[in-house]
């Protein structure tokens, strides 16, 4: 069982991008920690900060549930795509090692799917 994440324009056809929850978890702590903070103090994951003393175009993606929640409005896909496609550049410039090239693979993938929500006009989908 994962999560899948997609472009919500009713096509089946259209791409996804899916983890197992742990590695969707991985992923978004190692993103929080590119931003410079740690996802486990914050409210919802752990911790008892409040997402208002963080600022970051991710946090629509990091600050949203696994499962159900709002789609991300296309505006939300532009902003996050942004600041993604940063982060992962600085990822790929530092090298690592194989977790962190599959964080840049998946960003990547991410980075894909979010530029066709934009293009279509229409939200990011959870499931």
């Amino acid at each position: 069982m994962g999560l899948v994440l997609f472009p919500d324009d009713g096509d089946n056809s259209s791409p996804d991008v899916s983890w197992s929850y742990s590695g969707f978890a991985a992923f978004r702590r190692c993103l929080a920690e590119a931003e410079g903070f740690a996802l486990s103090e914050m409210w919802g994951f752990g911790g008892e900060r409040p997402w208002s003393e963080v600022s970051t175009a991710l946090k629509p993606l990091l600050d949203h549930p696994d499962t159900g929640g709002d789609d991300l409005s296309p505006a939300e896909c532009a902003s996050i795509l942004v600041r993604l496609e940063a982060i992962t550049d600085q990822w790929a410039r530092e090298g690592g090692d194989q977790v962190l090239q599959q964080h840049i693979e998946d960003a990547r993938h991410l980075a894909g799917i979010l530029r066709l929500c934009i293009k279509k006009d229409v939200p990011l989908g959870f499931v």
